[in-house]
């Protein structure tokens, strides 16, 4: 958010209640996705899963901006390593 808006800041209500969301969607995700991997005969979920589980789940172009950062940060990562 300071990237975007420097001036404004967050309540720690609306830190709890945002933290709340992302780790209910976080695990919305994982569980579609250990359903695909299932499907798939998979014991691993693979990046693909995850990306699909977020299609699945996320309108369109929140979907597509999931898969963008959350790949830019596996680069990221590895990259760092």
């Amino acid at each position: 958010m300071k990237q975007v808006h420097p001036d404004t800041g967050i309540s720690s209500k609306a830190m709890g209640i945002m933290n709340s969301f992302i780790n209910d969607i976080f695990e919305h995700i994982t569980g579609e996705a250990s359903c695909l991997a299932h499907y798939n005969q998979r014991h691993t979920i693979t990046s693909r899963e995850i990306q699909t589980a977020e299609h699945l789940l996320l309108p369109t172009e929140l979907a597509k901006h999931a898969v963008s950062e959350g790949t830019k940060a596996v680069t990221k990562y590895i990259s760092a390593k």
